[in-house]
């Protein structure tokens, strides 16, 4: 029985994730009904393509393409927000704070680069701002990080949260394929859009790493601050290389408490292509599929694995923000679970480390001429700067060759000093084209 009367909705977009959200709402209304204490229902839909969102309301709810209107108005409870984006978006986000409106997002690119400004906005005008949709599509990643973790110091999270670049590595292991073609590949079977930019350069993972990063450590969002290094300038041959030593080769966010002597350093933050042992969960998510491995102190590891997109999936979690918020309603803004995790005078703005003082171990692999001696120099040089070896495999050369490859694996190093080491391995007269690194984690 409803304790008060119905939630009205207003959304924003009626994409997929806009149709997804519409489709889960009202199929599930009665179980959700019955979670929430009360009706929750899309009361107004706007888009610009009123069309479509007249398909997806069905006679069920009212379609606009003013959008503002509907922030604006004052029967509307709650905004989703699904347009995506850093423009209009802000704009209506903002507006609709300003009016009093709880607001539930999937936008990831929004929050990491104005979610400062934003939660501050809703902070001042006591209203809520949701987005568990915003990282990882239908795992509940955000919730587990700021309520179900919240006993732990959280020492590291390293996720694949961008399905796109994960089908294309899935692709290039299992066929031997060239980027290039997975890449082709993804984009018609729809997996990869028509300009992949976002994805296949990490800047999508690392929006959704900077959100991560901020729950994980009470830190603000600092998307400017992360290192980001996408798939593009990978090789086929590394990632057959990769699996010969027993890794696997995944696009990951990563980021990490840094402690230095029992002291806080600061903070890692960083998207880039990881070798990861492959006896690994981790190293074992494929296709389109997302997973976030959690170390907290007290409980160890957690993994979440699920859908990282799709109109459902992603909707879920939108329906899941609804209920929360719409649970929430009645509650003092000084008594609700804080955005970032942490209460807000208690965010700390610690120093995120430059990807030069990052702590981790090197895939390398050197062209060299086939040679007596050139591993000696090589690891001699290693030996100087103070990076051990853990793992060396050298390729017999092809017949009538005269040079071959060589593959190290190190010990972890601070980054600058394995710089400074490989710009004097690559000065050697038999070491013949620049080296190829890949940093290396063994998640343990």
């Amino acid at each position: 029985m409803e304790k008060f009367g119905p939630v009205r909705v207003g959304l924003l977009g009626a994409g997929t994730v806009g149709g997804g959200t519409f489709e889960v709402l009202w199929r599930n209304q009665a179980e959700i009904t019955r979670r929430a204490g009360r009706r929750i229902e899309i009361a107004r839909i706007a888009d610009l393509n009123t069309a479509r969102a007249g398909e997806i309301a069905a006679g069920r709810a009212e379609v606009t393409d003013d959008a503002m209107s509907v922030v604006t108005d004052p029967g509307i409870d709650i905004v989703v927000e699904l347009i995506g984006g850093y423009g209009i978006a802000r704009k209506l986000v903002l507006a609709a704070i300003e009016n009093g409106k709880h607001v539930v997002t999937a936008n990831k690119a929004l929050l990491a680069v104005h979610g400062n400004e934003i939660f501050e906005a809703a902070s001042r005008k006591g209203v809520m701002v949701a987005f568990e949709a915003a990282v990882a599509g239908g795992i509940p990643i955000i919730k587990a990080l700021r309520e179900g973790l919240t006993a732990n110091r959280i020492e590291w999270i390293a996720g694949i949260i961008n399905g796109t670049t994960n089908f294309i590595l899935s692709e290039m292991r299992d066929k031997g394929l060239a980027f290039d073609v997975v890449l082709a590949e993804a984009q018609r079977l729809g997996y990869a859009e028509a300009d992949p930019t976002f994805d296949i350069e990490g800047i999508d993972a690392a929006h959704k790493a900077t959100i991560l990063a901020a729950i994980a450590f009470g830190i603000p969002v600092s998307f400017d601050k992360a290192y980001v290094e996408g798939i593009t300038n990978l090789q086929a041959e590394d990632i057959r290389y990769a699996e010969q030593l027993g890794y696997r080769i995944k696009l990951l966010g990563i980021t990490r408490r840094r402690m230095d002597n029992g002291k806080l350093r600061g903070i890692e933050l960083r998207v880039h292509p990881t070798l990861i042992p492959a006896k690994r969960l981790l190293a074992n998510v494929e296709g389109a599929m997302n997973a976030v491995l959690v170390k907290g102190d007290a409980v160890g590891h957690t993994l979440y694995y699920g859908k990282g997109a799709g109109a459902e999936p992603t909707g879920s979690a939108v329906v899941a923000d609804l209920v929360d918020v719409a649970r929430m309603l009645t509650s003092d803004p000084g008594n609700r679970v804080p955005h970032l995790a942490f209460q807000a005078e208690a965010v700390a703005d610690l120093p995120i480390l430059a990807i030069e003082e990052v702590e981790t171990s090197y895939y390398l692999r050197l062209r060299v001429a086939d040679e007596p001696g050139v591993l000696a120099d090589i690891t001699r040089i290693l030996a100087d700067a103070g990076i051990s070896i853990d793992a060396a495999l050298q390729r017999e050369p092809d017949e009538g060759e005269n040079q071959t490859d060589i593959i190290l694996l190190t010990h972890r190093t601070i980054e600058k000093q394995a710089i400074a080491a490989i710009a004097r391995i690559e000065a050697l007269p038999t070491v013949l084209s620049k080296a190829t690194r890949i940093r290396l984690e063994d998640l343990n």
